[in-house]
């Protein structure tokens, strides 16, 4: 009987072995630009000064070098930052 039994269980190993399995590419997600940062990446190098002319969506923050910001993460955020000589260096979402 145990052999009958190992032979069955060997078997449906087997066949088990040979069920092809579906395999799906991983793709990266896209980097996404829910704030709209890519139409902004003008302002990069630009003094600080410049941000006061212009409108930008609400929520927005100017990050400065000494600033304290929260550590929540929002993709729809759109945030500026500018360095220490008061030029700006990063626009991004986050």
């Amino acid at each position: 009987m145990h052999k009958t039994t190992l032979a069955l269980i060997l078997a449906v190993t087997a066949l088990a072995a040979c069920e092809p399995v579906a395999v799906q590419p991983v793709t990266p997600p896209a980097a996404a630009d829910e704030c709209g940062a890519a139409g902004y990446q003008g302002l990069i190098g630009q003094p600080r000064t410049a941000l006061s002319a212009m409108n930008f969506p609400l929520g927005t923050r100017v990050i400065g070098p000494e600033d304290m910001v929260t550590a929540d993460f929002r993709p729809d955020r759109l945030n500026i930052e500018y360095g220490p000589n008061g030029r700006i260096t990063k626009v991004s979402c986050f």
